[in-house]
């Protein structure tokens, strides 16, 4: 059952690293694209700065998702480091508890958020729906919320690769 969980978290954890990727390149091309089009070409499009904005939504969510089960992210330790070592394990289980919180919030709201909008359009982007903008906040608590029962189950995992821990397992069945 471990292996299936990993196996299948892994897969998430490199897809949101795609996606994030992906958004980051399409800005990178699209935001220059406008800039060149308001300034050289002397005619401004509408649609650059939208949908760079919906990239970078969708990049946030996503990537802080991948960020978190990674260990990427932003960690301050000061009152930590001065607590006794005993109690670590127990401000580790709170911060998870924690993180499961504010992505189950994340979750439910940003789920009522996007039906509560969905029957809006964009004005920059008449064609979106308002509620798809926010799709990236209910489907990025979502994956956070996955990752964090990960951490609660099997420990932390941003420090082991995908490969080291099938050779582990397979080591372990040969032996």
């Amino acid at each position: 059952m471990k292996n299936l969980v990993l196996g299948v978290n892994d897969a998430i954890y490199r897809a949101c690293i795609a996606t994030a990727g992906l958004a980051i390149v399409i800005m990178a091309l699209i935001i220059p694209w406008g800039v060149f089009s308001r300034y050289v070409l002397g005619q401004g499009l509408g649609w650059p700065e939208p949908i760079s904005v919906l990239l970078m939504v969708l990049f946030t969510f996503v990537g802080a998702a991948a960020g978190y089960r990674a260990g990427a992210h932003m960690a301050v330790t000061s009152l930590t480091d001065r607590l006794p070592q005993t109690l670590a394990p127990l401000i580790t289980l709170f911060v998870r508890l924690v993180m499961g919180g504010i992505a189950l919030f994340m979750l439910i709201w940003g789920y009522k958020l996007c039906v509560a909008t969905w029957n809006q359009y964009l004005s920059t982007l008449p064609s979106v729906r308002v509620g798809i903008s926010y799709m990236p906040i209910p489907v990025g608590g979502f994956i956070t919320l996955l990752f964090v029962i990960e951490q609660l189950l099997y420990g932390d995992q941003h420090k082991r690769r995908a490969v080291d821990f099938e050779h582990t397992e397979d080591s372990k069945e040969a032996a």
